[in-house]
């Protein structure tokens, strides 16, 4: 290459350490969303999706803050979701959850305004 041997196995070694170091892939970084989501309990998974689609700046924020925290064991598992909704709550992020009432009539769960209207008929 450059005419001075030394120089050129230097080089040619060097190259081949960048190229083993290109094919080798580096190791996974622990997701800290992951982490959090292996802890999630009941309904935890749907407070996070809820979260995550009504404050989609300011939930990722929260959930890698959580995430830390069961990586780190300062926050033991599991979360269910009522703990995950208040700790968005505590954060100032009212997150909203769709619910229903039912009710049992004549032997059949029904919505309490099906219940309702059929009453007043």
């Amino acid at each position: 290459m450059s005419g001075d041997p030394d120089l050129d196995r230097l080089l040619a070694k060097r190259m081949e350490q960048m190229r083993q170091g290109a094919e080798r892939p580096e190791p996974a970084k622990p997701d800290a969303r992951g982490a959090l989501l292996a802890v999630l309990g009941h309904r935890g998974k749907e407070v996070l999706d809820n979260a995550e689609r009504q404050f989609p700046s300011a939930a990722p924020a929260v959930t890698e803050q959580l995430g830390r925290l069961v990586m780190s064991g300062a926050l033991p598992g599991p979360i269910d979701g009522g703990a995950l909704l208040a700790a968005f709550r505590t954060v100032g992020l009212d997150v909203r959850m769709n619910t229903t009432i039912r009710v049992e009539k004549d032997g059949e769960m029904v919505s309490l305004s099906d219940s309702m209207a059929g009453e007043k008929d």
